[in-house]
This record gives C-alpha cells, structure tokens and sequence, in this order.
C-alpha cells in the first residue's frame, strides 16, 4: 500500500499539539500520562487500554508504568490536575512515561494509535526542548546575579561616601569658657 505523505491523517486535525501537552503531568519526578487521558486519545475505553497492558505486562516495567497511590491521587486533585476522584472512575489510574507510551504503540495496533503515539512523541520532545530552554535561562540569571552581587556592595560603598560628604561629621566641641567673674575666697 503506498502513502502519500502530503496528505495529513485525519486524527492529527482532531488532536491538537497543546492538548497532548497539557495532559503531562509531574509525577515521581517523571514526565507521565494518565491512561485514562491516552485512551481519549486513542479512541479507546480505559478499560480497554488497561487490558491490552496487562495482556502484554512484560513490555512494561516500572519504569515505562506505575499505578498511582492515594497520596499521589490527593495531590493531583488539589492541584486541579484532575477534577476529583470520580474522574478516574473508581480506580488507581497507571500512569505511562514517554516509554511507556512509544511501547504502547506495539500494543495498541491500528492506524489511529500510530498517529497519535507520533503526536504524544513530539509533545514529549517539545517539552523537553522547552525545559532546556528554561535551565538555560536560570543559569544565565544565575550567572547575572553573581556578577552582580560583588556591585551591589561596591554601590552601597559609593552612597555611603557621598552621604559622608553631604553630610559631615561636625568637629568635636571645645568646652566653653566661662563667663564672668572670679570671686576670690568662693
């Protein structure tokens, strides 16, 4: 079957790029997928999903996924990640990385998958990209604030000389001589 590359798959038009990213989430200090999230996106029921995983377990070691505890769950909620429990329908979602997801690609075999474990791919390494760019940032900041540190105190020095000169001490009073006369035998 030949393909024509110039013409765009269907399922890109429906997945936008910013909503594959605003589905990674921090968690474990790892870059993650709910599955209830990549199931939307693959066109799939979460349980469907959760099946096909189990089915081929071994493709997934903790590393690629891990199943959230109800701490993790709380935290997520808080920080309106997720709207609240119910959302996860009933259960302690699995959370793939960016290897788990290439890995589900073996799993979940159709066209629509394909396309958008390329999406997920990219969104994956546009955030990374993004990630550098701001490390990049913090550290010419921190070099900035370094430099500058050592002029800050030079500057503190230059105000408090010309306020030493704006304002000079005033030279130590002399006692005053009195006034008057002696009285003798007093």
């Amino acid at each position: 079957m030949k393909v024509d590359r110039k013409t765009k798959p269907k399922t890109t038009k429906l997945i936008r790029h910013q909503s594959i990213t605003e589905k990674i989430l921090l968690v474990r200090n790892k870059k993650v997928i709910l599955d209830r999230d990549l199931a939307e996106l693959y066109g799939v029921k979460p349980i469907r999903l959760r099946e096909q995983v189990k089915r081929n377990i071994k493709r997934f070691p903790r590393d690629f996924m891990f199943q959230l505890n109800d701490q993790e769950i709380d935290l997520m909620v808080s920080q309106i990640a997720i709207p609240s429990r119910k959302h996860l329908g009933g259960h302690k979602p699995y959370v793939f990385t960016e290897q788990g997801v290439a890995m589900l690609s073996s799993v979940l075999n159709s066209e629509r998958a394909i396309e958008v474990n390329i999406l997920i791919m990219r969104a994956f390494v546009k955030l990374r990209e993004i990630l550098l760019t701001h490390a990049d940032l913090k550290k010419k900041i921190d070099r900035l604030e370094k430099k500058y540190e050592s002029h800050d105190k030079e500057i503190k020095f230059v105000f408090e000389v010309i306020k030493q000169l704006l304002n000079p001490p005033l030279p130590p009073e002399k006692p005053k001589k009195k006034i008057g006369f002696k009285a003798e035998g007093k």
